[in-house]
C-alpha cells in the first residue's frame, strides 16, 4: 500500500519507497512492481507521472489524473518553477553551506548547466575504521537543486568528494561495502522531502512534504541523529 501525501481532483502525490521504479522501463527489466501501476490499482483511477525521481531515491512523487494537468506540471518542472528539497547522507564532513555550479553532460554528450544549493544539518563521527582512517565521518544535508538534470544531486555530491551513501553508480564503493557488511544496508540515502509549486488548475501554492522511509530513519539512528 503506497502512502498518499496529497490528493485533489487533478493531482495525487505519494511517498515513493526506495527501490521502486516510477514506471515500466527497458533499463530495469528485473523490476516487477512500479509506482504507476501500484497507485492506479490502489485508487482505481488512471494516473500519469508529472515528473521522475530515481528508482533508488525515496520521497515525493507527483502524478496527474488528466492530460492537461500532466502537461502543465511537466512544463513547470522543465522550467525549474517547482521548488524541490532533498535530504541526503553523505561521506565526510561537508561545509555548513555550499553552492555547486557544475555543468553535467547528457547521454548525447551535450553539456547542460546544473546548479545545487545545500546546507549541512548534522554531522556524525562513528567509531568504525575504514581504510587509513580510524573513524568514519558523515553529514546530513538538505539540498535544493535549482535545475533538474538526470542524477544531478548524485553527480554533484560525487563531484565535491562527498558522495551519497548507497549510491552505487556515482558513490564510494568502500563506503557502500561498509554499510552493506556492517549494517546490512544498501539503500541509497537520498530522499525527496518536499515539493512546492503553483497548482496548474487552481493557482493555489501547494507544499507537499514526505516523511522519511524506514531505511533512512534506521541510518539516522546509526548516526545518532
Amino acid at each position: 500500500m503506497l502512502e498518499i501525501l496529497y490528493q485533489d481532483d487533478h493531482l495525487i502525490a505519494i511517498n515513493k519507497p526506495h527501490g521502486l521504479l516510477v514506471h515500466r522501463s527497458s533499463i530495469a527489466a528485473d523490476a516487477e512492481e512500479f509506482a504507476l501501476q501500484m497507485l492506479r490499482d490502489q485508487i482505481e483511477k488512471k494516473v500519469n507521472p508529472a515528473h521522475r525521481i530515481d528508482r533508488k531515491t525515496g520521497g515525493v512523487l507527483l502524478f496527474a489524473f488528466d492530460k492537461p494537468t500532466e502537461i502543465a506540471m511537466q512544463q513547470q518542472f522543465m522550467e525549474n518553477q517547482v521548488k524541490k528539497k532533498y535530504l541526503a547522507i553523505l561521506r565526510g564532513y561537508t561545509p555548513d553551506s555550499e553552492e555547486i555550479d557544475y555543468p553535467l553532460r547528457k547521454e548525447n554528450g551535450t553539456l547542460q548547466e546544473a546548479f545545487t544549493r545545500y546546507i549541512t544539518l548534522k554531522r556524525a563521527e562513528l567509531d568504525v575504521a575504514l581504510g587509513k582512517h580510524t573513524t568514519s565521518r558523515y553529514s546530513l544535508v538538505e539540498a535544493a537543486p535549482e535545475t533538474g538534470r538526470m542524477h544531478q544531486l548524485r553527480k554533484h555530491f560525487a563531484h565535491i568528494f562527498h558522495p551519497i551513501i548507497g549510491d552505487r553508480t556515482h558513490g564510494c564503493n568502500k563506503q557502500n561495502k561498509l554499510f552493506k557488511e556492517t549494517w546490512e544496508l544498501d539503500t541509497m540515502m537520498l530522499h525527496a522531502s518536499q515539493l512546492m509549486f503553483t497548482h496548474p488548475v487552481t493557482g493555489v501554492e501547494i507544499t507537499i512534504n514526505a516523511p522519511l522511509q524506514p531505511e533512512f530513519v534506521r541510518t539516522m539512528g546509526i548516526m545518532g541523529w
